[in-house]
């Protein structure tokens, strides 16, 4: 920052008062000349950096239900949580859960009581989703949110973006900024409940006359679970580094990250755990690690002052194994690598906006089981294929106090299966093509208030383990059980999206509702494979219908109020289940894990300049564990209570975070259990304390 000075000269003669100001002026020009050049530097830089994240995004007069959240919103309730857990509540209609009982390890989210294999994720424009699983393992990438500079979440089939097309929504995550994060680091160091500890170092070099921007992170963290033997070690590492020309960025991102756990991927049956909360029916034999890397170069170019274009070329690759204790100790071993390109371009002029993207991709994983203790001759090897290319189309075009949007995406996907070379079967093959338009209009009734409708559609292919019935190999004993890859149908949906969003006098307000109608969902059964991964099949016709409030409001200086809540009515019109010996059919039956209220309330007060305070609450109602309406297996409804109290000091900073002070005993997911539900249990009260020294 630069400071003009003004000489302290009253009281010398006019004429030294003349030869000072002649002698101060130059560098006072100077000074003003090189801030003014500073922030057009900045300015520039920072528009070469977010080509891709306007391309992929929904910008806030788009007829979207969206959220952003940005930096400043998530590192006040940030103390090393996985994605999902930080996120969880922080968007209307958004839950999450763990499997250790703790906020570190597996952990996942639902949105609209859709799993996440049916969100669209993406870092940075780049695709996440795993082709085969079409899920994102955050925990392969400890201590992420460290590094991001904000998060969208839009709800519905949203606007186009690379890879997978969104089923209930998409979550865009934007790494730290280097063009706007100021010269400097930072050292983290955590202790909290169920032997957790965190430490992290950052810096970041801030945007230097040179043109070259920097930033760098390493992470370590270690927890023993709530759960007995649910341990997890993880670390992490994420690296950014750019070159801001004129009219020109070449940006490298690295991240990498490992983790090793004691599995606890089981629920625990209800009357046990009014025994002991602390049960883990897998053995301390059955442990998991996986090493998550991804490295993408960008080159960004500013074609003239109405007009840019961003291409991306990515590695993601991922390798590791796991123990299930089967009639043996078995060892399931996963390694993929996947190489892909994305293109944006970007024209902005007068009362248009137009945004064209393309993205494709090639991936291939290993999959091989091995008998303990041998670990050098596999049952078997077989390896899943996929190509995926896509293109979209954004326009908006501004006519009086209305805005239009027409969003066109066009997908191509493409699996090929080699099986083990002892198993017997031949190779097989799918594709599948896609089309999804959105429409949609925002209408300004004045200037703080908007109303906008939209309706979109989109069809998404099924996962492997969908196509495999379970299954992570195919031979004679199984093939014919499994039959074709056409087994699980592609889904489809059709959602329609009403709101109106009020900006002003300190309040930024959100309401919406939707219908999401669904055909041949990929609906979850309520029942695992023999390894543990949830079963799922189409169902004919389902729907979700509902109203979101989301709101914030800074009317007072020091008070921040947040709050959300979602209604809902959610129905598969039939469903058969077939687990038994004679198939039943249900009718207007209430999908699995899908509550009908979902609330979030946050207040944070800064007390003095020094202290903050913050409390935040949670609320879900029940929701049923099959889709059958069965009362017997239920997950029961829930509140929370959490609080917060930060203290800043100069460079120093400490956040003591306690969740759940109520003590409830509460539940965050689970599954219809033999007669009994099976849960996955919420921890007791508990705390975490992160200090913090900026340099």
């Amino acid at each position: 920052m630069f400071i003009q000075r003004m000489p302290a000269l009253a009281r010398r003669s006019a004429a030294m008062l003349m030869a000072a100001t002649l002698v101060a002026a130059r560098p006072l020009a100077a000074q003003s000349t090189t801030s003014d050049t500073t922030r057009a530097d900045t300015s520039r830089a920072h528009r070469l950096e977010g080509v891709t994240i306007r391309a992929v995004r929904a910008s806030g007069e788009a007829p979207i239900s969206q959220k952003t959240l940005t930096k400043a919103d998530l590192e006040p309730r940030y103390f090393g949580q996985d994605v999902p857990m930080l996120l969880e509540g922080a968007a209307p209609s958004l839950t999450a859960y763990d499997e250790t009982g703790n906020f570190w390890g597996y952990s996942y989210i639902r949105l609209r009581g859709i799993d996440q294999s049916r969100i669209n994720l993406t870092l940075d424009g780049i695709p996440l989703n795993d082709p085969e699983d079409q899920v994102l393992y955050f925990a392969d990438f400890p201590d992420l949110a460290n590094s991001l500079q904000s998060v969208q979440v839009q709800r519905g089939v949203g606007t186009s973006s690379n890879g997978t097309a969104a089923y209930a929504g998409s979550i865009n995550l934007e790494t730290i900024s280097l063009a706007t994060t100021p010269r400097g680091g930072q050292l983290q160091a955590e202790d909290g409940s169920f032997g957790s500890r965190r430490l992290s170092a950052e810096y970041s070099t801030g945007l230097l006359p040179s043109r070259f921007a920097a930033y760098a992170r390493l992470s370590a963290l270690h927890t023993d679970g709530y759960r007995y033997h649910s341990g997890v070690e993880g670390r992490s590492a994420f690296l950014s580094a750019g070159y801001f020309g004129d009219r020109d960025l070449l940006k490298l991102t690295i991240t990498t990250g490992t983790m090793r756990d004691t599995m606890a991927y089981l629920a625990v049956p209800a009357p046990e755990l009014a025994v002991d909360r602390r049960i883990n029916p897998l053995t301390p034999r059955e442990r998991d690690g996986f090493g998550e890397r991804l490295a993408a170069l960008a080159y960004t170019r500013l074609l003239g002052g109405s007009s840019s274009i961003a291409t991306t070329l990515y590695r993601i690759s991922a390798s590791g194994d796991y123990d299930v204790q089967l009639d043996s100790l078995d060892n399931f071993n996963l390694a993929f690598v996947w190489y892909g390109v994305t293109s944006d371009w970007t024209y902005r002029r007068d009362a248009l906006r137009l945004d064209v993207g393309v993205n494709g991709n090639t991936y291939a994983r290993d999959h091989a089981e091995y008998e303990h203790p041998d670990l050098t001759n596999p049952l078997y090897l077989n390896t899943g294929h996929k190509q995926d290319a896509s293109a979209f189309v954004k326009l908006a075009y501004t006519e009086g106090r209305a805005t239009w949007f027409g969003d066109l995406q066009a997908r191509r996907a493409f699996f090929h299966y080699t099986p083990d070379a002892n198993a017997g079967v031949a190779e097989r093959s799918i594709g599948w093509s896609f089309v999804n338009p959105k429409v949609g209009v925002t209408y300004t009734l004045t200037t703080p208030l908007s109303v906008y409708a939209s309706y979109g559609t989109n069809t998404r292919e099924p996962a492997r383990t969908d196509m495999f019935a379970g299954f992570d190999n195919l031979d004679t004993s199984n093939v014919a059980f499994v039959g074709s890859l056409e087994r699980v149908k592609p889904e489809t949906v059709h959602d329609v999206e009403i709101g109106t969003t009020y900006r002003a006098h300190g309040l930024t307000a959100q309401a919406n509702v939707y219908s999401m109608d669904f055909r041949n969902e990929i609906a979850p059964i309520g029942a695992l494979s023999y390894i543990g991964s949830p079963l799922r099949k189409n169902v004919p016709a389902s729907y979700r219908r509902g109203v979101e409030l989301d709101a914030t409001w800074r009317g007072i200086p020091r008070l921040l109020l947040t709050a959300n809540a979602t209604a809902s009515t959610n129905r598969i019109r039939a469903y058969t289940d077939s687990t038994g010996d004679t198939p039943v059919t249900y009718r207007n039956v209430e999908p699995l894990l899908t509550p009908r209220f979902t609330t979030y309330e946050r207040a944070a007060a800064s007390v003095t300049r020094a202290i903050t305070l913050a409390v935040e609450t949670r609320y879900q109602s029940r929701s049923f564990l099959t889709n059958t309406g069965d009362p017997t297996y239920v997950l029961p409804a829930a509140f929370s209570l959490g609080a917060s109290l930060g203290w800043r000091y100069r460079q120093y900073e400490l956040l003591v975070q306690g969740n759940n002070l109520l003590n409830t005993e509460k539940y965050g997911s689970g599954y219809a259990g033999d007669g009994v539900p099976d849960y996955f249990v919420v921890p007791p009260r508990n705390v975490f304390v992160t200090a913090k020294l900026a340099f």
